[in-house]
């Protein structure tokens, strides 16, 4: 079977090694893909969101399944737009419709989801311009830090953690008056600071029936010790030791079931991943988001981790056959550390030569922002490979995980020294 996978990062680079373990699957191509795709599948250079390139590319390769990477072709509808097409509505495409990318395509619409199907989460209010004075008042009937979330996709920079009240309101104005975050904030969800250690939980659903994928944590924050500006995350560790199986069973109990039954009762025909972020408060899970897709980099450390055929369990999804699909996960622990470009998350260049990486013999590396330039691989963006080991422990893989960053060259890299710092 020809398999597309819409997105060009180190998830997409993950799922392509995992689908070509199937023996079901005939060729692979990736769009728009990197330079870790190129050297095992086809890529193919259109934009996931352009989707009348994407029908193309479908009825040229004979594609009989599409897997949907990031958020952005999801929110905008992919999935619906093939249901709609005569030449496309049979084959399945693994992600939500979008209803269910409204999870992620809104934090109000996932606050009420949340609200109304009893799911653990911070109290929180959604403000507009029109009702600014009330979003002052809201904020000081918390408590600090103040929690400001564009309602829109932001390329997940619509999150504002503030201490001072003042800045707060100031913030809260920027957003939702001058567009600071564009039309993604032209709604903004204030909510109470959630307290515990933060992990993220993963779910493949057809519908009815789920997996619970292996939990991981990631590192968001470009400095050592959680220090610096936000980023998309800078390495990952799968299993999360604090994650016990009582904690699980928890966060079954508490949010995986009532997700799956909300957007059931809901009417909403969801197959494909919900990524649950999540707060341990002492054992009790609150959520804190919901994404529709899997994370990168958590997806480095979570697919390598899952023994089973990921294409029969995408073919479980599409068939809502997925309880009929065996599923196993090694006991062993994955961690990965980011390579990102100097200066990332702020200004930096792009073009710079990498050398080493084919070199690796206890790691695998996972291709993001790279691309192929007269032969030679060169960085495409501010996250550029993902470097992942196993171990017994989470010491063992990350000692792997650095020697081999060691081996690895491009000019001005830069990486985090203390990934799992926190849990070890």
């Amino acid at each position: 079977m020809n398999i597309l996978i819409l997105g060009s990062g180190g998830r997409e680079h993950a799922f392509t090694l995992k689908l070509l373990e199937s023996n079901k699957v005939n060729q692979l191509f990736v769009a728009p893909g990197n330079a870790g795709t190129a050297n095992i599948a086809t890529n193919i250079n259109i934009n996931p969101t352009d989707f009348k390139a994407v029908k193309q590319t479908v009825l040229d390769n004979d594609i009989k399944m599409v897997v949907v990477g990031p958020e952005a072709p999801l929110v905008a509808g992919v999935h619906d737009f093939f249901l709609a097409d005569d030449a496309l509505k049979n084959i399945p495409v693994i992600g939500p419709k979008k209803d269910g990318a409204t999870l992620e395509g809104s934090k109000d619409f996932s606050k009420q989801f949340m609200q109304k199907h009893g799911i653990p989460t911070a109290k929180y209010q959604s403000f507009t311009k029109e009702n600014l004075a009330e979003g002052f008042a809201f904020l000081e009937t918390l408590e600090p830090p103040f929690v400001l979330k564009a309602d829109g996709l932001a390329a997940g920079k619509g999150v504002l953690i503030l201490n001072s009240l003042k800045e707060a309101k100031a913030e809260l104005k920027e957003m939702v008056s001058n567009q600071k975050f564009g039309e993604a904030s032209s709604t903004v969800v204030i909510e109470e600071f959630l307290k515990g250690i933060e992990l993220s939980v993963f779910v493949l659903t057809d519908g009815k029936n789920y997996k619970i994928l292996p939990s991981a944590k990631d590192y968001k924050r470009i400095g050592e010790g959680d220090t610096g500006l936000n980023t998309g995350g800078m390495g990952a560790i799968s299993p999360v030791p604090f994650a016990d199986e009582a904690f699980l069973n928890k966060v079954e109990e508490l949010v995986v079931k009532p997700t799956i039954n909300g957007l059931q009762k809901d009417g909403i025909d969801y197959k494909g991943f919900i990524f649950i972020g999540l707060m341990n408060d002492h054992g009790n899970p609150s959520v804190v988001e919901y994404n529709v897709r899997m994370g990168d980099p958590e997806t480095e450390v979570v697919l390598p981790r899952i023994e089973s055929d990921l294409f029969d369990l995408f073919e479980g999804v599409a068939n809502q056959t997925l309880d009929q699909k065996s599923f196993s996960v090694t006991p062993k622990t994955a961690t990965t550390v980011m390579l990102v470009s100097g200066g990332y998350p702020e200004a930096y260049q792009k073009g710079k030569e990498m050398t080493g990486f084919d070199t690796l013999e206890n790691s695998i590396a996972f291709h993001a922002g790279t691309t192929l330039k007269d032969g030679k691989v060169v960085t495409s963006g501010g996250r550029v490979m993902a470097i992942t080991s196993f171990g017994e422990t989470i010491e063992e893989a990350l000692e792997k995980s650095y020697k081999s960053i060691h081996k690895i060259h491009f000019d001005k890299i830069n990486y985090r020294k203390d990934i799992g710092f926190d849990l070890v």
